[in-house]
């Protein structure tokens, strides 16, 4: 028979893990009677535990939520896995870098010494694609304002800091939408909504949002096209309207390059590359534009046959003349400037 404290831990491990225990169960599991369950769920009630007894054929019971967070177990797995995702949690964004750290802390010291040495030995080094200026911090408690009423299914107003300013003298309205998903992209938080004013579906990054209170009236959600959430967000970011679901480019066009397959793989990531040949391959690649297509299949060096369509090769020879009139033009020849003089324009 193990002492009371071990049974009680146990107890509590299995309440944990699923929602319903019917009392008879839990008896079996424990390998104790019925009315020493009993007696041990009132002794973790005393210890600030909630849960609750549910009637009925299989009456049992059941972990509640409760005021408080009380105590938690986890087993092996749970608490390797809660570690490595407070160390990576500095790259979602959502400005709980300091708290991450802080639970971290408190996970590991209560961790048995054969999971510390797991944790200690994973190192994560998150390695961020550069860019041009620091990804912006989303404050948490627009995070969870934003998913409150997404969950809720109310209407949200909030102030919107959009790329462009008002014209002068006018103040931007509150944005009016009915929320749906809050998605992460690219590093960035965004809010997808139907906009009332504007009658379409809309991504807002999370950190231009400031939520006004109260929040208005429940809807009844709109069903999103194509239906496949990460689909449609993928979509809009390509240029495309999203309806379709495929989140597949607006423009996408084939081509033959002089180039050996091996090669060409290493510096496509969403193409798809077909060996042709020892030089040459066959490359099937996606765009939000004709012309940004064609420039980059020209990065790779070498030479190019357009199998189509037709818009590719327009967008070839626009490209073609734009770059021979960069290659002809001629600019003043450089001086240095002499103090603070300013800079010689240019044409």
């Amino acid at each position: 028979m193990p002492t009371t404290s071990a049974r009680l831990l146990r107890l509590l491990s299995l309440l944990q893990a699923r929602r319903d225990w019917p009392g008879a169960l839990l008896a079996e599991r424990l390998d104790i009677s019925p009315r020493t369950v009993r007696r041990d769920v009132d002794r973790l009630r005393e210890l600030g535990y909630p849960i609750v007894a549910f009637k009925g054929p299989d009456g049992g019971y059941r972990l509640d939520a409760g005021a408080e967070l009380p105590p938690l177990l986890f087993d092996d797995e749970q608490a390797v896995a809660l570690a490595i995702a407070l160390q990576i949690a500095t790259t979602t964004g959502a400005g709980i870098e300091e708290a991450a750290a802080r639970a971290l802390t408190t996970v590991r010291q209560v961790m048995p010494a054969r999971l510390r040495s797991r944790i200690d030995a994973l190192q994560v080094t998150a390695v961020e694609r550069p860019a041009p200026r620091p990804g912006p911090q989303v404050d948490s408690g627009v995070l969870m304002t934003l998913s409150a009423a997404v969950h809720a299914r109310e209407v949200l107003r909030f102030d919107y800091t959009a790329t462009s300013p008002p014209a002068a003298g006018l103040a931007a309205p509150p944005r009016r939408t009915q929320p749906h998903h809050l998605v992460t992209w690219g590093g960035r938080w965004y809010l997808l909504a139907w906009d009332l004013d504007r009658e379409d579906w809309r991504t807002f990054r999370a950190d231009r949002i400031v939520p006004r209170v109260p929040t208005g009236p429940r809807f009844t959600p709109r069903e999103l096209p194509g239906g496949d959430v990460a689909a449609f967000v993928a979509a809009r970011f390509r240029g495309s309207d999203g309806s379709d679901g495929s989140g597949d480019w607006p423009c996408r066009g084939e081509v033959i390059l002089g180039l050996p397959a091996a090669t060409v793989l290493r510096h496509t990531h969403e193409g798809i590359v077909e060996e042709l040949g020892p030089d040459r391959c066959r490359l099937i690649l996606g765009s939000w534009s004709w012309h940004g297509l064609a420039a980059t299949i020209g990065r790779y060096d070498a030479d190019i046959e357009v199998v189509g369509p037709p818009e590719l090769k327009d967008a070839f020879a626009h490209l073609a003349r734009r770059y021979a009139k960069a290659a002809t033009d001629t600019l003043p020849p450089y001086q240095p400037r002499a103090g603070n003089e300013p800079p010689m324009p240019r044409p």
